[in-house]
């Protein structure tokens, strides 16, 4: 029997489901403060060459200093990167070495005007900062502006990175040692990194650490998908897994609030990771997978961790009826120990983890693409992060409410096109319609969001529980891919300010079209082994409890009868339409637990090669084609 059979006797969803999701939900809060906390802790001032006390200056006020010294954009700003090589003193209104004395002109009509042998060069003596926004920032600690400017942006490439390494490991780590370990691990690195990022001395320690921390903070977001879906019956896997998807919406938000209170970045990167520290409390109390555990033939656990399920749930019948021993012996598991190789090594889970690669680049690469341009509308920075953190609940109850109609493919792939429409909409909107070009972002950014809430849920169904981790982690891997790219991309607008919105646009009306080539999970139960994915999966992947209606055999009732020393029987209505269709089956039902007993006890499945019993082999003649699981892979 597969595990969702058991889960099942346990409560699919009630009050131990409940506690497990608010104690993932805590620490997901945390997940916004750090991915996006660039947009502020790496915010570029405006700024200009800073200038060095001269002689020459004499009485000259800071505005007259700045004219004769510092070019001016076409829009009348000051330049950022450059400055002359020499005063230009023929700025100065009816004169030509200066001043007149005491004068109180102001500069003239005509100060972007430059003669044709005014020749400009680099700032000399460092920048001069506006801090009326930002106290400090990483762009102003080290000067991450003009030529260093791709610095600044490589801060968040290299955040992501670690994000993209921590996939890899955290993906093979909690499939071999566990969930609940691991996620231990993941809440100690990031505290500790994040402390040492914000007291960095330096740019390359700071990068280094900042890479480090995100390679702790994957740990908490996979693992925590994978704990939620993992003890959450298919029914409520939809709500479980939106409701798991509404810390972030709630951190985004938080976090220009956050941002607004704190100018300085390192007391910001501070009060951004202090929570880890309330997280790592919380840790006792979250669970290990019971499935994960049975796959490890570790069924002492699982059978604590199902009573306590089942206890609170109200189903305290389940832990006097039912023993470590029975489930070790009627719930079909694999044990063997799998890796990443094993995602190709099979024809269906070989197009799905291509498909879901490409797919999940798109996502995060559209995500952030959008989250992190902040500047260029009518609101200030501050407000357009908050108002993208509050167009992201309608898209999670949207999701919600469609999900389970429409299917997660037509959700995912139709969510993804329309945020990349709204790019190239708001491409064709001149910037002086600042209001229009904010709302179509929003929207933009609610469709992103959508398409992220929906990923999460939908490659957790994909992947059966044996490779779940390995799959996420696979998955998470080729995001971070994306994520780290995302900012590098941005530099291109020096090239041609449309082509970052161009490059978003195609790449999210691509990777959502891909979605529609992936198999459709709605209404199925999780698959457990590579078997479940290769076969059909709407037939194989339900209990008979779905497929015959209620007249399924529990467990409960199966150990009843075993203990008892009696034969198991087929309820009336059921015995007779098989006695019926294979008038052989009635005799072999006294020895069929005892062969499936047999087979669970060597390992889970049988031998390749291993004989079929007569019995057995009446029953395989008469299975149709759905019923029967696959051999060929």
């Amino acid at each position: 029997m597969k595990f969702e059979d058991l889960f099942s006797e346990v409560g699919g969803f009630g009050p131990f489901q409940a506690r497990v999701l608010l104690l993932i939900c805590i620490p997901r809060i945390i997940t916004p403060w750090q991915f996006l906390l660039h947009n502020f802790m790496a915010a570029v001032p405006p700024h200009h060459c800073a200038l060095q006390d001269q002689d020459g200056f004499g009485n000259l006020t800071e505005e007259e200093r700045l004219l004769v010294s510092i070019p001016r954009e076409p829009d009348g700003t000051l330049s950022s990167c450059k400055m002359y090589r020499e005063p230009q003193w023929h700025l100065l209104e009816n004169s030509i070495w200066g001043p007149p004395n005491n004068s109180t002109w102001g500069p003239p009509n005509t100060s972007t005007w430059e003669p044709p042998n005014a020749s400009l060069q680099g700032c000399q003596h460092g920048w001069t900062y506006d801090h009326s926004q930002f106290t400090s920032t990483i762009a102003t600690q080290w000067d991450l502006v003009c030529g260093r400017k791709w610095m600044n942006q490589a801060s968040a490439s290299f955040f992501f990175m670690g994000v993209t390494l921590g996939a890899i490991i955290f993906g093979y780590l909690s499939d071999r040692y566990g969930r609940r370990n691991m996620l231990l691990v993941s809440f100690i690195t990031t505290t500790f990194f994040a402390a040492i990022s914000a007291g960095a001395t330096s740019y390359p320690m700071f990068a280094v650490a900042r890479t480090i921390c995100g390679v702790g903070l994957t740990g908490l977001i996979i693992i925590s998908i994978a704990l939620v879906v993992e003890w959450t019956d298919v029914k409520h896997r939809n709500f479980c897994g939106t409701i798991s998807s509404i810390p972030w919406t709630l951190g985004n938000m938080a976090l220009a609030l956050l941002a607004f209170l704190i100018r300085d970045w390192r007391w910001l990167l501070l009060a951004a990771s202090s929570p880890c520290v309330l997280a790592i409390v919380f840790w006792w109390w979250v669970p290990e997978s019971a499935r994960w555990l049975l796959t490890q033939q570790r069924a002492d656990d699982a059978h604590r961790y199902l009573s306590k399920c089942a206890i609170m749930n109200g189903r305290t019948d389940f832990p006097t009826k039912t023993t470590p021993e029975m489930i070790q012996k009627k719930v079909t598991v694999e044990n063997r120990v799998y890796f990443y190789w094993d995602l190709v090594k099979t024809r269906r889970l070989r197009m799905i983890t291509l498909w879901a690669g490409i797919l999940w680049f798109g996502v995060p690469f559209t995500y952030y693409g959008i989250s992190f341009r902040i500047t260029g509308f009518s609101l200030n920075p501050y407000l357009t992060h908050f108002i993208f953190g509050v167009i992201e609940f309608p898209a999670k109850v949207g999701v919600y409410l469609v999900l389970d109609h429409i299917g997660r493919r037509h959700c995912q792939g139709w969510s993804l096109i329309l945020a990349g429409s709204s790019i190239a909409v708001n491409m064709a909107i001149p910037t002086e319609y600042g209001i229009a070009r904010s709302v179509i972002a929003i929207l933009g950014k609610g469709f992103s969001e959508a398409a992220f809430t929906t990923a999460f849920l939908y490659t957790a169904e994909l992947y059966p529980t044996v490779l779940r981790q390995t799959g996420l982690g696979f998955t998470s891997f080729v995001a971070r891919i994306a994520s780290a790219t995302a900012p590098l991309v941005m530099l291109f607008e020096d090239s041609w300010v449309l082509l970052p919105s161009l490059i978003f646009s195609v790449v999210a009306l691509v990777c959502g079209s891909v979605a529609f080539l992936l198999p459709e999970t709605t209404h199925v139960h999780l698959p457990e082994t590579i078997e479940d994915v290769e076969g059909d999966r709407n037939n194989t992947a339900f209990p008979h409890s779905q497929r015959d209606g209620q007249n399924g055999i529990s467990l409960t009732d199966m150990c009843q009868e075993e203990g008892l020393g009696r034969k198991t029987s087929l309820p009336d209505n059921l015995s007779h339409s098989k006695e019926a269709a294979h008038p052989k089956s009635a005799s072999c039902a006294n020895g069929g637990l005892q062969s499936q007993a047999t087979a669970s006890s060597s390992g889970g499945h049988r031998p390749v090669g291993g004989a079929l019993s007569e019995c057995e082999q009446s029953s395989r003649n008469h299975e149709t084609p759905a019923e029967r699981a696959p051999e060929d892979k």
